[in-house]
């Protein structure tokens, strides 16, 4: 597991929420209140609602992928 103080604003990470258990979703470290850490929420894809982020615990960031699956030329195609 990630430690809280390793987590990065506007970056996305496997997390799932500690009270339920629950599945592992992809949320985003949102700074819609502020900048600081203090203001981060978590904002899960899909939903406007932003939660705490000591409400959920975090697996792993997700990686940005190195190289565009699909050249840019050819998406519209």
């Amino acid at each position: 597991m990630l430690e809280l103080l390793a987590l990065e604003p506007e970056c996305f990470y496997w997390a799932r929420r500690r009270e339920t258990g629950g599945a592992w979703e992809v949320v985003q470290i949102s700074t819609v209140f502020g900048a600081g850490r203090d203001y981060w929420t978590v904002a899960r894809t899909g939903s406007d609602v932003h939660h705490m982020v000591d409400d959920f615990e975090f697996l792993a960031r997700v990686a940005l992928p190195e190289a565009d699956i699909i050249p840019l030329s050819q998406a519209a195609e």
